[in-house]
Parts: structure tokens; sequence; C-alpha cells
């Protein structure tokens, strides 16, 4: 059994609104280390996006690091329904232990996940889990599977969805000299006059990180587009040093 379920993320997939038993020895854990002063400050930080148990990102992870060595990975059968219950709990540390599972198992993911993988980007969604789920998750996944780039890329950067825009535009955060460079002017162009803070970041982003692999190109792209004062500062970071 996963716990009770009900119907709510996008699609209609089915949410778990208790915690998967894989997750359980955790619970006690994580529930013992929590400091009410860290989760009202973590929360202030990420702008009330979700109530937090107050266990700062070094002690979860030797949390999680130790869960993982007690009860082992979940099976791949099992994986998106232990990640949709951590999902589904109102805290967001239970949000950044189903990331890290993600992340740790990536390279065993396949297209398949994909939907998967748009469902947690649109769930509660705010920079501390999209970034990670796009560049660590989605990036791995897409990389090894060309053939599922632009598909995918071309519903997330026409989504009116700001988050799965920042997706398109970060997937290739870590390709280096394998980065599509067409794909990500043309994701950066389609965006480049967006309003948004997010995204204006992202583009700038995603091109400082290539500029480590191709500085010319990204020089070159950025004095020919209408960029953004944040997104062209953080373009050429790395140039102006």
């Amino acid at each position: 059994m996963n716990g009770r379920s009900v119907r709510g993320m996008s699609g209609g997939a089915t949410r778990y609104t208790t915690l998967h038993p894989w997750w359980e020895p955790l619970r006690t854990e994580m529930s013992a280390h929590g400091r009410i002063q860290d989760a009202i400050a973590m929360q202030a930080y990420m702008k009330g996006i979700a109530p937090f148990l107050g266990i700062k990102t070094p002690a979860r992870r030797v949390l999680f690091k130790k869960h993982l060595a007690l009860c082992g990975t979940p099976s791949m059968v099992e994986l998106p329904a232990v990640v949709r219950a951590a999902f589904a709990q109102p805290e967001r540390e239970w949000h950044y232990c189903a990331v890290d599972l993600l992340v740790k198992q990536a390279r065993k993911l396949g297209p398949e996940h994909l939907p998967l993988l748009e469902e947690l980007i649109t769930a509660k969604s705010w920079w501390d889990t999209v970034d990670l789920l796009a560049s660590n998750v989605v990036g791995v996944v897409l990389k090894r599977h060309p053939d599922a780039v632009a598909r995918w890329n071309q519903r997330w950067i026409d989504s009116p969805d700001r988050w799965l825009n920042r997706t398109a535009i970060l997937f290739q955060l870590k390709w280096k000299h394998d980065t599509e460079e067409a794909l990500l002017f043309a994701n950066v162009r389609q965006h480049a006059a967006h309003p948004d803070f997010f995204i204006r970041k992202a583009i700038g982003w995603a091109l400082r990180a290539y500029s480590i692999s191709a500085p010319l190109a990204v020089e070159r792209f950025v004095a020919q587009q209408n960029l953004s004062p944040l997104s062209r500062r953080e373009a050429l970071r790395l140039m102006q040093v």
C-alpha cells in the first residue's frame, strides 16, 4: 500500500497524501531534527512557497544519506509513487528529498519519466526545486536520449508556465561542449523580452554556463540580441573579469 491517494497533480495523476512506506524510517529522523526558528527563517527566505520542518540542507542530506544506506533506493517501478508521496507532503524538506532521490537515479530515467518530471516542476514551483530538476535530472535524461529533445523543448519553451520556460532554457546547463547551441540561442531569443525575473535570470545563467565552452559564440550572440540588462550582465560575467 502507498497510502491514501487523491487526484490532484497535472494530468490527473495520483497524489499520495500519506508517505510511501519507503520514506517512513526517514520521517522519524526528520521530525527529531527540525528546529522551529530555522523553519520560520527558511519559509521567509523562500517567500512562503511551503512550510518547513527547519532542517538545513547539510543536515538534511546527512539524514537522507543514512536513509539510503538503511533502505536502499526504491525500484524504478515504485519510484514515481515514492516521489509523488514526498511532494504531496506540505513541508519543503520532503520535496527536496524527492528531488535528491531523482538526481541520484537520473541516469536510470528515460523519456517515459519526463511527464513525471514535468508534473513535479509545476508542483509547488519555485527556483529551489525547479533548477535542480531542470539541470540535474531533465538535462541528464535528454542528453542520454537526444531524440526526445525537440519534442519536450518545444512543449516547454512554448508553455504559458514560466517554470517550464525556465526548464527549457536551463536543461543544457551542464552539457558544456555538447550544448546544442542553435537550440539554446533559439530558446533565449523566444523569451528575451520576457518580463519575469526568473526567466531573465535563467537566460543569463544559461549563456554564462555556455560561455565557458564557447566564449566567442556567446559574446557575439549577446552583442546581437536585445537582452534585458540582467540577462546581459549575467551572460557576460565570466568574460568581464
